[in-house]
């Protein structure tokens, strides 16, 4: 491909996250692999169209190359199928259409199927949308358009209200009375490594009778959680990782209907933890679009676009490929390279300790690990700083990657990680990468860390306004 293949230099970070010189940011190559095919005058529209039947119909559109050489074929291939694992998960589909060249199709369409190197993605998307995840393929002029639907939810705050956060380490739980926070409180748990669905059921039944007994009634129950929720149902969730898929089917799935009965039928929505960072953000901000991201057990995020709306997405950002260099860690759940559940979260902490010269007991729990780097970042150490710096650098370079497929005015951390002097750390090192490399992200794109007890009680409380009592006056 000549001189297009020399423009691929421009992959290599101008900022190198100080534990990680060999980070190939995959917003890098985007626009490397876009830019090169401008300049070769031989553009291909592709139109990526990601059906969730009932929830909505979203659309991305791009270019590739009209491809004459064996290279220009191959990037052609590689560029569509990071574009398009990152859009499944950002996204949500039951059905991507590829529209534009067959052998894009038909590359997606093997890497989706039963043993391709994307089968694990195709099955969370079938367990999610409950149908069979298929490949389709037709011209770049017959793709359909998006049909998005927004929904809102939240900013209820009226009458008696218990909301709840369920985390990797810990759940989080909030007596609410009109408006006003009569209660708060965190209980530590483990539940990724229980086969027992009783241990999480319980443990949530816990969590809103604690809340509840600091109310004269409930009256609404609002929940967050890690996962992918449909109708209140969780489809995927890495909270119940160890419980058996026949199991999960049968008690789990129905687990918050099941409560909600427990309660007297009162309303009871419950929501991705990350949707619950965003409308906690725009609720305490007051400004959208806004992208939230918590940095917790994983990387959980959520969105409200620009009329304060849900649109249905997956949001599921722990899945989205961030880093392009060959030998980036592995997912051990997906399988996939260099995913966001290794960067922004307890795991990439742990993960950087040992070339920061920081030594973890192998025993402690993530979040036990955490906090030593956290008290070794109050002493001002060095090594627990450069964690923080190439974590702050690796987001700056992910919020460029973002902003391709979100609108984005204000982008809010939240969760474990960012708690302290290291979340400042991140928000400022990862404003300095916006303003070295993308300087109109820089002026257009508020990052923002909140309180401190917002930052971890925060999503409890915006949980507990997303139902809408009954009738004009809550009875």
């Amino acid at each position: 491909m000549g001189s297009a293949m020399k423009d691929r230099d421009g992959t290599v970070p101008a900022v190198t996250p100080p534990l990680d010189p060999g980070f190939r940011p995959a917003v890098l190559e985007n626009r490397t692999f876009r830019a090169a095919v401008a300049a070769s005058g031989r553009a291909l529209p592709l139109a990526l169209v990601f059906d969730r039947g009932d929830a909505g119909v979203s659309r991305f559109d791009t270019e590739v190359f009209d491809a004459r050489t064996p290279a220009e074929s191959a990037w052609n291939l590689r560029y569509a199928e990071r574009l398009v694992k990152s859009l499944l998960w950002a996204r949500g589909a039951r059905r991507v259409i590829v529209g534009g060249p067959p052998a894009i199709a038909k590359h997606i369409g093997e890497a989706y199927g039963p043993g391709g190197a994307r089968a694990f993605d195709a099955a969370m998307a079938s367990r999610i949308y409950a149908a069979p995840f298929t490949v389709e393929h037709c011209a770049a002029s017959e793709a359909p358009p998006a049909r998005e639907r927004p929904l809102r939810l939240g900013g209820h705050l009226d009458g008696c209200r218990v909301g709840f956060d369920l985390g990797a380490s810990d759940r989080k739980c909030c007596a609410v009375r009109d408006g006003e926070v009569l209660f708060s409180e965190e209980v530590p748990w483990d539940p990724k490594v229980q086969k027992d669905p009783r241990y999480h059921i319980d443990g949530i039944a816990d969590s809103i009778a604690r809340a509840a007994a600091h109310l004269p009634r409930v009256e609404a129950i609002g929940g967050s959680a890690a996962g992918a929720y449909v109708d209140n149902e969780p489809r995927v969730a890495s909270l119940f990782m160890s419980v058996p898929d026949d199991v999960f089917d049968r008690e789990v799935r129905p687990v918050f209907a099941r409560l909600r009965e427990r309660w007297g039928g009162v309303p009871f929505e419950v929501l991705n933890d990350g949707d619950v960072t965003a409308l906690a953000g725009s609720l305490s901000l007051g400004e959208t679009p806004l992208l939230g991201i918590a940095m917790g057990s994983s990387e959980a995020a959520g969105y409200v676009n620009r009329d304060g709306a849900f649109l249905g997405w997956n949001n599921e950002l722990a899945f989205v490929p961030v880093d392009l260099q060959p030998d980036a860690p592995v997912d051990p759940w997906s399988g996939d390279r260099g995913c966001g559940a290794q960067y922004f979260c307890q795991e990439g902490v742990a993960r950087l300790a040992a070339p920061a010269g920081i030594r973890l007991d192998p025993e402690a729990h993530r979040a036990e690990q955490l906090v030593t780097v956290q008290q070794r970042m109050d002493a001002e150490d060095p090594g627990a700083r450069a964690i923080y710096e190439t974590i702050g650098t690796w987001f700056g370079y992910a919020n460029a990657h973002y902003a391709d497929f979100y609108e984005i005015r204000r982008l809010l951390l939240l969760g474990r990680v960012t708690s302290g002097p290291g979340g400042v750390l991140i928000r400022d090192t990862a404003i300095r990468v916006l303003e070295a490399e993308f300087p109109e992200l820089a002026a257009q794109v508020t990052l923002s860390l909140p309180d401190e007890k917002s930052r971890r009680v925060g999503q409890s409380i915006a949980a507990a306004s997303l139902p809408e009592l009954r009738g004009e006056d809550g009875a």
